[in-house]
């Protein structure tokens, strides 16, 4: 089973950036694909941004494209995430998930209930 630990949230202003880090336990993370959700208080986890295992597909939600970069370090078993010019309402806790998809180089998806494994959460705060 594998054990995903998410790091690299705080506070920063709006117009700002931060990068997010979810380092797996699993030696096989090459086998996952991972995604970024987040979860701001009273309001349902949503998701964020996804990549395929070695990274040939990354779909991203309409709030965030253009401005988030999700990326993956398979030799490092790290998936990142980008954020740039953050807004008041990026505002919000962000948990890495991971599916094992040996059987495909290029399954992502945007549902909660596809993925397995959940990391505990970082929390990103952006002042206006």
């Amino acid at each position: 089973q594998v054990q995903l630990v998410e790091s690299g949230g705080g506070l920063v202003q709006a117009g700002g950036s931060l990068r997010l880090s979810c380092v797996a336990s699993e030696r096989t993370f090459s086998t996952y694909a991972m995604a970024w959700f987040r979860q701001a208080p009273g309001k349902e986890r949503e998701f964020v941004a996804a990549i395929s295992r070695i990274g040939g597909s990354t779909p991203y939600a309409d709030s965030v494209k253009g401005r988030f970069t999700i990326s993956r370090d398979n030799a490092k078993n790290t998936l990142y995430l980008h954020m740039n010019i953050l807004k008041p309402e990026d505002t919000a806790v962000y948990y890495c998930a991971a599916k094992p998809v040996w059987y495909s180089s290029s399954w992502t998806s945007s549902e909660p209930k596809e993925y397995n494994y959940w990391g505990q959460g970082t929390q990103v705060t952006v002042s206006s």
